[in-house]
């Protein structure tokens, strides 16, 4: 008589949708020369700006944590508003945070942005070294101890040797989490030198194939980035055709075993 074979265990996964925008103040370029054309247009506050923040919030619900680059903290630009914490109470998503860096007077204050379906446990905000100082980058921590998801949000520098030090510190920082995410406008390629000091010191994994977000209008470098460390699974990333800055957003949708961060608990808003 024959034995049926037991079929195999299946181990519990949760699945989350990430996504890295850089919102560019709520500016909007759509070609190189605009930079310099419209560069008056991006230190004033203006209906088109909110009228881009309008139409991303509008988005946000589909994903579970968003990362924000050149959010504005409160400054002429924005017209002293706090662009996270709009596009957030905008969304209907219940968890938001920033990390202010590089103010000019009061003329322009960019931040990273968390905006989240989940509740973190702590939100970190560490200085990135340059010479130049005013770069940054936050840490969510989901969940306690070894079973902690940390996501970090970073907006990196335009110089590569500056780069080269920010990622060495990111994966300083990173190394302390088994389960991790680095997201945002890191400003290069997946395998340029700088991003293997970053590989060198955690657990992160350079992605299968590049997908290009910069310039929006003819994406040809892929600047911005959703890393895992090898025990989450990447299982679709993607660009928002929907061009809110001179960056394509970038979305992902990820998996991982479930007795990663397991107390963790989506937060839905009607």
């Amino acid at each position: 008589m024959s034995r049926a074979v037991p079929a195999p265990a299946v181990v519990p996964e949760r699945r989350l949708r990430l996504l890295s925008c850089n919102i560019l103040a709520g500016g909007s370029v759509q070609r190189y020369h605009e930079y310099v054309t419209r560069s008056l247009h991006g230190v004033l506050p203006g209906r088109s700006k909110m009228d881009n923040l309008d139409r991303l919030a509008e988005l946000l619900p589909q994903f579970d944590v968003v990362g924000l680059q050149e959010a504005d903290a409160g400054s002429l630009r924005s017209g002293f508003l706090n662009q996270t914490r709009y596009l957030a109470e905008t969304a209907g998503m219940p968890f938001w945070s920033h990390q202010p860096n590089r103010p000019m007077a009061r003329l322009a204050h960019s931040a990273n942005g968390l905006i989240s379906r989940l509740e973190p446990h702590s939100v970190l905000d560490y200085p990135l070294p340059s010479r130049i100082p005013g770069r940054g980058a936050m840490l969510a921590r989901f969940g306690e101890g070894d079973d902690a998801l940390a996501v970090m949000i970073a907006h990196l520098s335009l110089s590569a040797p500056a780069r080269a030090k920010q990622l060495a510190f990111i994966g300083e920082v990173l190394a302390d989490f088994p389960h991790a995410v680095l997201m945002g406008d890191l400003n290069t390629e997946a395998h340029s030198s700088e991003m293997r000091h970053l590989f060198a010191k955690c657990r992160l994994q350079p992605p299968d194939q590049a997908t290009p977000t910069f310039p929006s209008w003819k994406p040809r470098r892929a600047l911005d980035h959703i890393l895992t460390s090898a025990d989450i699974q990447l299982d679709k990333v993607w660009t928002l055709p929907q061009a809110f800055s001179d960056h394509l957003p970038l979305a992902a949708e990820i998996r991982m075993p479930a007795h990663i961060a397991p107390r963790l608990h989506k937060v839905h808003r009607r």
